[in-house]
């Protein structure tokens, strides 16, 4: 086996030189100034802050430095020829994703790149945590002195273009209504002035063309037919637009050590509609072991179905019943799962056609989620939780529920019939989808957990452990910032569990904790409520509860404001990417 340095050419992001070579850097005199409300463009000598240094400080060690290692063991030295250029498709993707998520990111990143003083060289660094100007932790505030507010379609529309004006324009083009919605098309302005859609292929083409590149001659280095042939169709679909047959190809992916996902996938950045898929990468390794413990619960997906407590003609086993889960460990990422918080699993494809034929598949990080228990969930546990349930904070049910949080994306209404055509929940919910999704798949993950250790499918002792578990984790979560997807639906069910008795709070000890004989039940209510919203695909549903529980209340904010010492997440620090053995 060799191992071998990383070309440095993987090395700039890690050492801060992130170059967008299309964009001049200006040289005019000045503050940051915007030349009008619409404007993207920003001009400045010096960029300044829209706070002191020391308070751009505090934002930035919300963030614990945390190394993840890339170790060949196991892989052969094309294999690890291979992972240098996935690295290098996924850096390219990166870029794009700058410019997906922030019309002026790109442009003051660049600008960035050679700090001039020490103001400049913290604000470069935040800027490479959030993907932008704008704080991820702090609802999208920017934090550089005149950039623009942040809009709500990210850099997917004309930054003029409102909600009401792409809907005025389907309804009267519906020719147009199929490429307006799609998931992998830029809303762009003709030279009339008129919206059209231009598709990814077109818009992003040459650095497309150029992580496909990469990705071929990564697949003549694989080692593995049917990951090879992943790598060549989702490189092919750079060119064509067209993801599904390489998300079908990914989910036959099978007896690769290497665990690759590639592509525009989550939809999160889109905060006007929900529609536009952002590019993201994951390199991981493969631990057998480990997903070989929890494949067996992938069995049960109908008998899930089976158990969710909403009427049956509201159930969904017509998705295909494929539904591999992998334990990797992550090597590198790169795009939108980096920017901000960092994910502990992905369950994918979202293509709701590929799920009724091939399923879906999930991936858990467990050295992420190693990190994450040890230096975050652990330090808020002992602060939020009553003295005499400590001892069911667990590891494994930490590690199970994020399993079950990825299955239950599988669960439930998919896709509902309107007239002749079946569509997605996504586009009857619209804005309200991430939220409300997100709550759907942690509440039943709980729900989940307590059916299949009943069945004795599961360790009899999650049944002590999962619940306060999690309860723990809602505070995790909640500190992402409650209008992230993330963070309101932990505030959804949190508000919903205390309002039902499921949990209580002490006021002298301000302390919170499980009612273990109300919680169940309470649950189950909260699954059945989230669910009837997909299944009659409610937009005013969605709406109601996410107006009556989506706001935290004061017991929880002051909890909140008691764990500032605490890092709110982990900042990854790639090994393979430093150029390091």
């Amino acid at each position: 086996m060799r191992e071998q340095n990383v070309p440095n050419r993987l090395a700039w992001m890690a050492m801060g030189v992130l170059v967008f070579s299309s964009i001049a850097c200006q040289s005019d005199k000045g503050a940051v100034k915007v030349v009008d409300a619409k404007s993207t463009h920003v001009e400045a000598q010096v960029i300044e802050a829209s706070m002191s240094l020391e308070e751009l400080e505090k934002k930035i060690v919300r963030f614990a430095p945390t190394r993840l290692e890339f170790s060949s063991k196991g892989l052969t030295g094309e294999q690890v020829e291979a992972v240098e250029l996935l690295v290098q498709a996924a850096l390219v993707l990166d870029e794009i994703f700058w410019e997906q998520a922030s019309p002026v990111g790109p442009e003051l990143m660049a600008r960035l790149r050679r700090p001039k003083n020490e103001m400049e060289k913290q604000l470069a660094k935040y800027m490479k945590i959030n993907y932008g100007p704008y704080s991820r932790l702090d609802d999208f505030t920017p934090f550089i002195k005149g950039v623009p507010e942040k809009p709500e379609g990210a850099n997917y529309y004309p930054t003029d273009m409102s909600k009401e004006e792409l809907e005025t324009h389907i309804k009267t083009h519906p020719e147009d209504r199929a490429a307006f919605l799609s998931n992998f098309t830029v809303i762009v302005r003709d030279e009339k002035g008129k919206l059209k859609a231009q598709p990814y292929a077109q818009h992003y083409k040459s650095r497309l063309d150029k992580a496909a590149g990469f990705m071929r001659q990564a697949a003549d280095k694989v080692g593995n037919e049917s990951l090879a042939k992943y790598l060549r169709s989702r490189a092919d679909a750079f060119g064509s637009n067209d993801y599904f047959a390489s998300d079908v190809d990914w989910m036959d992916v099978a007896d690769s050590p290497l665990e690759v996902t590639i592509g525009p996938y989550e939809v999160y950045e889109d905060r006007l509609f929900a529609y536009k898929a952002a590019f993201e990468s994951f390199i991981t390794l493969r631990d057998p072991e480990e997903s070989a413990k929890l494949a067996k619960v992938a069995k049960f997906l109908d008998e899930l179905e089976k158990a969710l407590p909403i009427p049956d003609e509201h159930k969904n086993f017509e998705r295909g019943k494929s539904s591999p889960i992998m334990v990797v460990d992550l090597i590198h990422s790169a795009g939108d799962t980096r920017a901000g918080v960092q994910t502990l699993a992905f369950n994918l494809p979202n293509d709701e056609r590929v799920r009724e034929q091939k399923g879906c598949k999930k991936v858990l990080f467990k050295n992420v989620s190693h990190a994450k228990f040890d230096q975050i969930l652990k330090p808020i546990a002992e602060k939020i939780l009553a003295p005499e349930q400590l001892d069911r904070l667990d590891f494994d049910a930490y590690f199970n529920h994020t399993l079950m949080h990825e299955m239950s994306h599988g669960l439930g209404p998919g896709l509902i019939k309107e007239g002749k055509e079946r569509k997605p929940v996504s586009q009857f919910l619209k804005d309200r989808y991430v939220a409300i999704e997100e709550a759907k798949a942690d509440t039943l993950g709980m729900f989940t957990t307590l059916y299949l250790v009943k069945k004795g499918v599961l360790s009899k002792d999650l049944e002590r452990t999962c619940l306060v578990t999690f309860l723990a984790g809602i505070f995790r979560s909640v500190r992402f910032g409650v209008h992230e997807a993330h963070g309101q639906a932990n505030v959804i069910i949190f508000n919903y569990l205390l309002e039902g008795g499921a949990y209580t709070y002490n006021k002298e000890s301000q302390r919170f904790a499980v009612d273990l004989v109300k919680a169940p039940e309470v649950i189950g209510k909260l699954a059945h409520d989230l669910l009837m919203v997909q299944a009659e695909g409610s937009y005013e549903g969605a709406g109601t509860l996410i107006e009556r529980y989506g706001k935290p209340k004061p017991e929880m904010l002051d909890r909140l404001d008691s764990l500032g010492s605490i890092p709110v997440d982990i900042l990854p620090e790639f090994e393979i990417e430093a150029g390091q053995q």
